[in-house]
């Protein structure tokens, strides 16, 4: 039997994140955090705010994301985090060396679609161009898939938990 990797559920804010990561543990049969959660009260006020963080406020999240993953590791698990920069993804195998990736892609018309009928989170549609900006999609050398955001969250994991599959035949790159 394979060590279950721990996998982070990434993209740009409402790719849908919160709905595919308890839908991917569940199928993966491992626990869901939510990235959110992680994140310190002064993030969240000054996200809701419509003022994006800068790299000295993702450090600490990130740290905090990077220290639940090393827990799970050998137990596998499913984290949500938007680690939009190669150095954010960096930062968490630097914690976790076994992560792997599902990033959540998606036309942005969509996903702007998607997050105005959200109630109750924190993050403005305001803020969606800087996360655009800042997004640094997979790289070859990095152990991940990603995964077009369109159609129901059940047809989105599923191809979720194909293209990861399709990593376990192959050994994850290097970090």
């Amino acid at each position: 039997m394979r060590t279950p990797h721990v996998v982070v559920v990434m993209g740009v804010a409402g790719t849908g994140k919160t709905t595919i990561g308890p839908l991917l543990a569940a199928g993966l049969g491992v626990p869901y955090a939510e990235g959110d959660d992680f994140h310190p009260p002064a993030n969240i006020a000054k996200m809701s705010a419509g003022t994006p963080l800068d790299d000295d406020d993702r450090w600490p999240w990130l740290d905090a994301i990077g220290a639940w993953a090393h827990g799970r590791a050998g137990l596998g698990g499913v984290v949500s985090s938007s680690a939009l920069k190669r150095s954010y993804r960096d930062r968490l195998r630097s914690a976790a060396p076994d992560i792997v990736f599902v990033h959540l892609t998606g036309d942005r018309e969509l996903i702007e679609d998607r997050m105005s009928y959200r109630q109750g989170h924190f993050m403005p549609t305001t803020l969606l161009d800087s996360q655009f900006a800042t997004l640094q999609p997979l790289q070859a050398d990095e152990a991940g898939v990603a995964v077009d955001v369109s159609g129901t969250p059940e047809e989105i994991t599923a191809r979720a938990l194909a293209a990861l599959d399709g990593l376990e035949g192959s050994a994850p790159p290097a970090s």
